[in-house]
């Protein structure tokens, strides 16, 4: 396993107590504190074209059903295009999940 060298010190995150996941706005300024630099910057315009579209069926959608069911489609889709999948396969497959605006 190759490791390569971060072009700047990589931060140190303490342990949280409020549970498994950081929670707001705890995290938030932790993060402000912490973070003195973007991480990963060459990602940021990449990710944020990729998510766009998804962002935007999510606030339709979500006009339509629910927020939490909005934010789930949008979720499994993102974490499809994560696993590899392109954005046009992830959108078929969520909504292939679906019926009646609930997942089955």
């Amino acid at each position: 396993m190759h490791f390569y060298p971060a072009p700047y010190q990589m931060p140190y995150y303490p342990p949280q107590q409020t549970g498994a996941y950081p929670q707001y706005p705890q995290s938030e300024i932790i993060a402000h504190q912490q973070i003195k630099q973007p991480l990963y910057p060459q990602l940021k315009d990449q990710t944020l074209n990729v998510i766009a579209p998804f962002v935007q069926y999510g606030l339709k959608e979500a006009k339509h059903t629910s927020f939490a069911h909005a934010l789930q489609e949008v979720a499994a889709m993102t974490y499809l295009i994560g696993k590899g999948l392109d954005p046009q396969t992830a959108y078929a497959i969520v909504e292939s999940w679906e019926l009646n605006e609930t997942f089955y």
